[in-house]
């Protein structure tokens, strides 16, 4: 195991510390003790902020969009884990509570391309909204969050569910478009 810890977990932790310490040169806001694994992708950095004790696994992209902005347009608290592959697209504002987990594939938007005037969407302008996740929640693998969505705190998200409109704390949630399918109770310790 101290083979393998030399070799293999240390060089990552290294990449990990100066890709955040590049990334805070450049105008991301972040707390203490992040991780962010290499092949994901950031930009706007002044856009983001970000707490402590978060982990980015591999293939993460925080993409706020790519215009001059004096404000956040990713708010992630504290504790959160984001597996492979998770895509955070902002134009308005995404914010994150703490200790969530992400499953892999996922896509959160808060916005759309307008269609239907004749133009290509690409030459529309796009509709802007916002996404809200409380905190302790989970969200399933490959799934997708579109916007002016909030989401209560503890809430559970299944695999492949499409959320296109807001759900109270504690809702389990699952479905093209996504719905409730029963109603946690809340303890003081969590879900």
């Amino acid at each position: 195991m101290k083979l393998e810890a030399l070799l293999l977990v240390k060089p990552r932790g290294l990449a990990s510390r100066l890709r955040l310490a590049c990334y805070r040169l450049l105008g991301l806001q972040q707390g203490v003790r992040n991780r962010m694994e290499g092949g994901g992708r950031c930009r706007r950095l002044a856009q983001i902020q970000i707490g402590s004790y978060n982990a980015f696994t591999q293939g993460c992209w925080l993409w706020p969009e790519d215009t001059e902005y004096d404000g956040i347009r990713i708010r992630i608290g504290n504790g959160n884990y984001f597996n492979r592959n998770v895509m955070l697209d902002a134009c308005d504002l995404i914010e994150i509570g703490d200790d969530n987990m992400f499953g892999p594939d996922i896509y959160l938007t808060d916005s759309n391309h307008r269609f239907g005037s004749g133009l290509s969407p690409g030459k529309e302008p796009m509709q802007k909204g916002r996404i809200k996740i409380g905190s302790r929640c989970w969200i399933g693998a490959k799934a997708v969050i579109l916007k002016d969505v909030e989401l209560g705190d503890g809430c559970v998200v299944a695999a492949g569910a499409v959320v296109t409109r807001s759900f109270p704390p504690g809702s389990v949630i699952a479905g093209v478009p996504a719905r409730l399918l029963q109603k946690q109770s809340h303890s003081p310790g969590g879900i």
